[in-house]
């Protein structure tokens, strides 16, 4: 939540920070559940392949509020040591120097 994506651009920015270098990448939806005032909470697997053959299998629990059909704010919760333990060498390098512009801190809205 502290590296929240909030409007179209930011949403989009963040999630090509993470889905960009990738060769494959696999959605598992799980559950899925709605709450007022258009929070949206899902519970999936993203499987992502870098070019390299590094694979890893991210469990996600994200939370977005949606009005009118469009995301507003999305804000993820995962394990971050699984994907550096599974990620290229040099993933952790070019995450830390990408731009990060786009960071919203939204810890304690939705």
């Amino acid at each position: 939540p502290s590296s929240a994506g909030v409007g179209p651009d930011s949403i989009e920015a963040r999630l090509r920070l993470g889905l960009e270098g990738l060769v494959g990448y696999e959605h598992r939806p799980g559950v899925v559940a709605e709450g007022p005032d258009g929070v949206v909470v899902t519970e999936h697997t993203e499987v992502w392949t870098w070019e390299t053959g590094e694979t890893v299998a991210l469990p996600f629990v994200s939370v977005q509020r949606v009005v009118d059909g469009t995301i507003l704010l999305w804000k993820d919760y995962w394990d971050m040591a699984a994907l550096v333990n599974h990620a290229p060498p040099t993933w952790l390098e070019d995450f830390s120097s990408a731009d990060m512009s786009w960071v919203f801190d939204a810890t304690g809205l939705v």
